[in-house]
């Protein structure tokens, strides 16, 4: 074949790919904008008590209880072997220790129906252990939640990585995410347990926890009993008012996966379709520069950080090539084992 023909093949292949992922992740940032912003309010008192899951979180523990309002905060102790019990209550903290897991239960629903059923306040805020907040986030998640009259709220913290790779990969991985969300008004495959407000009457009522003790994405099960008991759910960001620490990101896909495949399976399939056709980013740019087509390498060599420069902050936009090839095996080791139903390793334990 002439060799003009196959330099407009690879330009036409080269713009193929180029349109597609430009609507992919295009269509992820208006989703993820359209999440209501959390706004911040003047201080209420309101009647509201935490509770953080912990199991071996010494490291983080006190940065989380502190950053919540004075005799608010309860640890529940999920048999933690480091100083996780005593970090929590130096920082003021009461500290409850978790029972033994039942036969069949994952920890962290056993762990937080635990710490909720303590509580008689009208509101309940589980928040994870590697989770902080600004002053002001509870009064202000609180007036949210109050002013559409929600039953449950889930709240995305602004992710922070614990390591420079961490800060590389947690950008894709949230741009990722909702590449896979089927829509803007997909409230229960977004439904995030990191940071979420319950109304105590409306989660007793679904049976809390206790009802979700068995799965592995327990915030998911929570959405979707309070949706088939016609209750009014809501999501909101918090980039402002709470952070949440990115980390262990092999098993953090890894339970994504398995969002995707009880909830959306072509969510899911869409995430393994953008980041295969990213990762095709280094092969069609030898091409375009062994057919000495310049201008168009340059252009594409330029793609991924352009797609992506509303997600990350600042020159680390600049790693995130290696971001896309980083996390590809792990949604595709996430993809088999949500599948083939096979075990995830969470916080030490196999669930």
């Amino acid at each position: 074949m002439p060799d003009g023909w196959h330099l407009d093949l690879a330009l036409r292949f080269t713009l193929a790919i180029a349109v597609v992922l430009s609507a992919l992740f295009l269509k992820a940032r208006l989703t993820y904008l359209a999440i209501p912003k959390l706004q911040r309010v003047e201080a209420r008192q309101p009647d509201c008590m935490v509770v953080i899951p912990a199991r071996n979180e010494e490291l983080f523990i006190e940065r989380a209880v502190r950053s919540f309002p004075h005799d608010t905060v309860i640890v529940v102790d999920d048999h933690s072997n480091d100083r996780t019990a005593e970090v929590a209550r130096n920082a003021g903290a009461g500290v409850l220790r978790a029972p033994d897991l039942p036969r069949g239960a994952v920890g962290k629903p056993h762990v937080c129906m635990t710490g909720a059923r303590l509580l008689t306040s009208k509101w309940i805020l589980f928040a994870d252990a590697d989770t902080w907040s600004e002053p002001g986030f509870l009064d202000s998640v609180i007036a949210h939640a109050e002013d559409r009259e929600l039953a449950f709220l889930s709240v995305y913290p602004r992710q922070e990585g614990e390591t420079f790779f961490a800060n590389v990969l947690a950008p894709l991985a949230t741009a990722l995410f909702f590449c896979g969300v089927p829509s803007r008004s997909s409230l229960v495959v977004m439904f995030n347990g990191q940071c979420l407000l319950v109304r105590r009457d409306a989660y007793e009522f679904i049976g809390g926890h206790a009802a979700v003790l068995n799965r592995v994405v327990e915030d998911v099960g929570l959405a979707a009993l309070g949706v088939r008991h016609r209750m009014k759910l809501g999501i909101a960001r918090a980039e402002d008012l709470g952070q949440v620490q990115f980390r262990d990101a092999w098993g953090t896909i890894e339970r994504g996966a398995f969002r995707f495949a009880e909830m959306s399976p072509w969510g899911g399939i869409t995430i393994a379709l953008t980041v295969l056709l990213a990762a095709i980013w280094l092969p069609v740019l030898a091409w375009l520069l062994m057919g000495d087509h310049w201008l168009a390498a340059t252009a594409f060599a330029l793609l991924p950080m352009m797609l992506t420069a509303s997600w990350y902050r600042g020159v680390q936009v600049l790693m995130a090539p290696i971001a896309i090839y980083a996390i590809l095996p792990m949604i595709g080791n996430g993809i088999v084992r949500a599948v083939s139903g096979r075990a995830v390793r969470w916080k030490g334990r196999v669930i």
